[in-house]
């Protein structure tokens, strides 16, 4: 016999015209699969969606009313923003009402206060379309990997930084970050104020959230190191592409003796690499667990059908079986809280890039900087001299990044050392 399951939707722009619509084309499969009827019993927008025939829909101008309607199991709040969602999701609970959500900001700043509420009333907070849109990566780590020991996850959570990266690091292109990000602006890929995708802010979200649910500890956004993309040159692409590398911009979380790594930063990786592979506007997610090994996972991570997909997937577990899984894979008191190291804390090799004078001598100077404190150089050399100048390409071994701090305030004191020195990150993925 058929169930039935109202749905209530908080939103009707990209991402809640995307579920109304993929739930309505959809029903029927949807009933095979579960035995369950989803109704969409009521609509909370500000304005109707053209792409939407809400017709036969309660609609509502006020969206509390949609988490106040008796006929509403599930909310799916899709708004955005965190402080009226926040107060939305808190009363949906408050009505004993389960939630599902495609806001990344929302869970990795007050996830916790909202999953203590949602245990405490015995309903459920789904939250796949928050992390790298269509891309099931959330049920991966939590469900698929349940009995992995997981050691790391790395990956290309934010589309638009990847978009311009790409399109910055085409042959022949020498474009500057500026003019892609004007390019990305015109097809819709970036927003008006791109800051929180091109400077890692949106890509820290997701991994806040992807750390916590792989090591089982409270979302820790605000121990997360960011750095953006906007001071990547074209000349460091060309650089980074001759020593066998491309740039991409990554999340990166690891398990260490020590804590936990959470870090959002542009890193050279290996050209051959999977992750240098995914290219545009994809999204990817690497994750290294014992015994699985590596796994990658790729796909859209942003738009109306992926992001509705995760959502509806959502829906449809808590039809299934609301209270399944702990909304963090863990139960609420297995939840430890891990030391998140510092970025100067952390350990990797470095591409650095300088431009010293062209006179004999500087070299020297500049490996014996490097060589007090105790970092091994793989390689250096000059590149393009030009009227006395020349950048200086050193790729180092592993070294804590303290080290290479104090190094490069020295480096940067040399009277031969003009500009400042750039330092990217190398990974091995």
């Amino acid at each position: 016999m058929t169930r039935r399951i109202g749905v209530g939707i908080c939103g009707l722009g990209t991402v809640g015209s995307g579920t109304f619509n993929l739930l309505r084309a959809n029903a029927d499969e949807m009933i095979r699969k579960t035995g369950i009827r989803f109704d969409i019993a009521q609509v909370g927008c500000r304005r109707d969606h053209p792409d939407c025939d809400l017709s036969d829909v309660d609609v509502t101008r006020d969206i509390f009313d949609v988490v106040k309607n008796p006929g509403v199991d599930v909310v799916a709040e899709l708004i955005g923003g965190i402080d009226v969602a926040f107060e939305l999701v808190m009363a949906a609970i408050g009505n004993g009402k389960h939630v599902v959500t495609a806001n990344k900001a929302l869970i990795a700043e007050r996830g916790e206060e909202i999953f203590a509420a949602a245990t405490a009333a015995g309903v459920s907070v789904r939250y796949e379309a928050a992390v790298a849109g269509g891309i099931p990566v959330i049920k991966a780590v939590r469900e698929g990997l349940a009995g992995n020991r997981i050691d790391f996850i790395a990956g290309i959570i934010n589309g638009t930084g990847n978009f311009i990266l790409t399109a910055m690091s085409e042959p022949g292109s020498n474009r500057a970050f500026a003019e892609v990000l004007k390019e990305a602006q015109e097809l819709g890929y970036a927003e008006a104020d791109p800051t929180f995708d091109v400077e890692g802010i949106d890509a820290a979200h997701k991994l806040a959230i992807l750390s916590a649910i792989a090591f089982g500890t409270p979302i820790r956004f605000d121990a997360m190191y960011t750095e953006g993309i906007s001071a990547v040159t074209p000349a460091d692409i060309r650089y980074a592409d001759q020593l066998g590398y491309c740039i991409k911009h990554l999340g990166i979380t690891r398990r260490g003796e020590d804590g936990i790594e959470l870090r959002v930063h542009p890193a050279l990786i290996d050209k051959t690499s999977m992750l240098a592979q995914v290219n545009g506007v994809m999204n990817a997610v690497m994750v290294g667990s014992e015994p699985a090994g590596v796994t990658m996972y790729y796909g859209a991570g942003a738009g109306a059908g992926p992001t509705a997909s995760a959502v509806v997937s959502d829906i449809v577990d808590v039809g299934r079986a609301p209270l399944a899984v702990p909304n963090l894979g863990f139960d609420a008191d297995s939840i430890r809280s891990m030391p998140v190291l510092a970025i100067d804390q952390t350990r990797c090799c470095f591409y650095l890039k300088l431009t010293a004078l062209d006179k004999a001598g500087v070299m020297a100077r500049i490996s014996s900087v490097l060589g007090q404190h105790n970092i091994s150089i793989e390689s250096l050399v000059q590149r393009d001299a030009r009227a006395g100048h020349a950048p200086v390409v050193i790729v180092t071994d592993e070294v804590q990044e303290s080290e290479l701090d104090a190094a490069i305030t020295e480096l940067q004191a040399l009277p031969e050392v003009e500009e400042k020195v750039t330092r990217i990150r190398i990974e091995s993925l």
